[in-house]
């Protein structure tokens, strides 16, 4: 599973992390809905990637946007905290729907496949500087080695569709790399500078007319969330008060959930996470006491 695996306690299958992992510490945290909006965005940039969705999917048809997102947020929620054989079946889903689907290059004509490597890491690494970067400004601690296991444990979630974790960033400085590289390759192709439209006033189902009403302004952070080079991708200032500002919301936001009790502000996957996890630290600390 990689370097960043941990000792399961009695054998249990607590699925790709589990107890000690960086990966179940801050993914629970409400702040990273934050982060996965952001993923959205940066991996647009990817003509390629923004094409095949878009091409293959309802994401273009605001009626069925919602039911796309939701499935969406349950491989994460499954990816992250279900069982090995539950992750199994949901990778091996995406994967086999994956394998069937292509995709026309608008600049070349050229047909592609959806299962592209090159596409897949893309999205992975969208996702894992997204949530690992909006973790990190909004103050939940983290150190650096920390933020290097994360993006280490990150290479299983990549294995479920179809990657080779071997070719998977491993670190904080592997994962710059990778985009240091990358930004040479993308741009903001129509269908991205659409979804960013979107983003501010979406379509939404009538019992989510609230969202609609907050939509406005979590685009506003979102966007501000995106590195300088994406926000100027898409023809949007990259200033440093616009870090500085996002940065500040970010950990207001995470200070303000801080003082919701736990039963609230956790889903029952992230507080089931939570509990192991005191468990866990429980029984290393008296397994180092008695030796």
């Amino acid at each position: 599973m990689g370097s960043g695996d941990m000792a399961r306690p009695d054998d249990q299958d607590f699925g790709l992390f589990g107890p000690g992992s960086v990966t179940w510490r801050i993914m629970g945290e409400p702040v990273m809905f934050v982060g996965g909006m952001r993923a959205l965005l940066l991996q647009a940039l990817h003509p390629r990637s923004m094409w095949g969705t878009a091409q293959n999917s309802e994401l273009m048809d605001p009626h069925a946007a919602w039911a796309r997102l939701g499935r969406t947020i349950e491989f994460v929620r499954v990816r992250t905290y279900g069982t090995l054989e539950e992750v199994e079946r949901a990778g091996r889903r995406v994967r086999r729907m994956h394998a069937k689907l292509t995709g026309l290059d608008m600049r070349t004509g050229e047909t592609f496949r959806i299962d592209d490597p090159e596409n897949l890491l893309w999205v992975h690494m969208g996702e894992v500087d997204s949530y690992l970067d909006v973790a990190r400004r909004a103050g939940v601690p983290l150190s650096r080695g920390d933020a290097d296991r994360f993006v280490d444990e990150q290479r299983r979630a990549a294995a479920v569709v179809g990657l080779d974790p071997a070719d998977v960033p491993a670190s904080v400085a592997e994962m710059e790399e990778y985009y240091a590289q990358m930004r040479r390759r993308i741009f903001a192709c129509k269908e991205a500078r659409q979804g960013l439209l979107r983003m501010f006033n979406p379509s939404v189902p009538r019992q989510f007319l609230p969202l609609k009403l907050a939509a406005p302004a979590l685009a506003t952070l979102v966007v501000a969330t995106l590195p300088r080079w994406a926000r100027r991708m898409y023809g949007l200032p990259g200033l440093p008060t616009s870090d500085l500002a996002a940065t500040l919301t970010l950990k207001g936001l995470y200070r303000t959930t801080q003082v919701v009790p736990e039963q609230w502000r956790y889903s029952p996957d992230a507080q089931r996470a939570r509990r192991l996890t005191r468990e866990y630290e429980s029984a290393q600390d008296a397994w180092a006491i008695a030796s």
